[in-house]
């Protein structure tokens, strides 16, 4: 909720407290963040944060936004970096793809999952229902916001040229993904998931739930992958 992050002058989410005076902003920095120091085990949060510098910058509609700079990259010394990519090319090609996911498969997410009014007001059926709503806020949640987000949804269309039928984009996306990762490995990361697994993966769990998800796994190549990963999300494998 809006007021659970009055605090922040970060106004976004996720936001992650560390120690209760180490804010972590962006989940892209946060995620780098964390396998940093779970990689290095000699650098605090605070230290590590520093390599993620705020810099203000103007988005295509003139609006002010805040990035940060390196924040696909680890801070590993050379020793700890050839633990984490043994292989030539590894860092690179996780990079690459974390960064798709930021600029490109979450942007298909929105116009897919509000594709249509039916779509959206199930979509916020089902966002009330999971959700912390009272039953008069849970109503007007559900549609007045079903109603807003099918018209941005429509925005995003046309924003980020998408075509007419968005399933079509969605599915070309994540089956490039697919083909990515080719037949001889279970993740890009090899036998466990890398930050790029995780990064596509939290962009389509989003889905969960809703029509949108359900034509996706049933029309496209991703639903091994996707399956392997739920399994290594709850073993935690991505830790190795």
């Amino acid at each position: 909720m809006r007021q659970e992050i009055k605090w922040s002058t970060y106004r976004k989410v996720p936001i992650l407290m560390v120690d209760e005076d180490v804010q972590l902003n962006d989940s892209s920095v946060i995620v780098s963040s964390l396998k940093t120091y779970l990689a290095s085990k000699e650098k605090n949060m605070a230290d590590i944060l520093r390599c993620y510098p705020e810099m203000k910058s103007v988005n295509e509609g003139g609006k002010e936004v805040m990035e940060y700079n390196n924040k696909y990259w680890l801070m590993l010394s050379e020793a700890d970096t050839a633990l984490v990519y043994p292989e030539k090319g590894m860092q690179k090609e996780e990079m690459k793809w974390r960064k798709w996911a930021d600029d490109w498969l979450v942007h298909l997410i929105s116009p897919n999952v509000y594709r249509t009014t039916g779509e959206a007001l199930a979509s916020f059926d089902y966002i009330v229902r999971e959700g912390k709503f009272g039953s008069l806020e849970g109503f007007f949640a559900k549609y007045v916001g079903a109603a807003a987000m099918f018209i941005i949804a429509k925005r995003l269309k046309s924003r980020h040229n998408l075509q007419d039928d968005v399933r079509q984009d969605l599915y070309k996306a994540v089956n490039d993904w697919v083909a990515a990762i080719g037949k001889t490995r279970k993740f890009m990361g090899g036998d466990c998931p890398n930050l790029a697994d995780l990064a596509v993966f939290g962009v389509l769990r989003v889905m969960e739930g809703l029509q949108a998800f359900d034509d996706m796994m049933a029309n496209t190549k991703v639903k091994h992958w996707y399956r392997r990963m739920e399994t290594a999300t709850q073993n935690h494998q991505g830790r190795h």
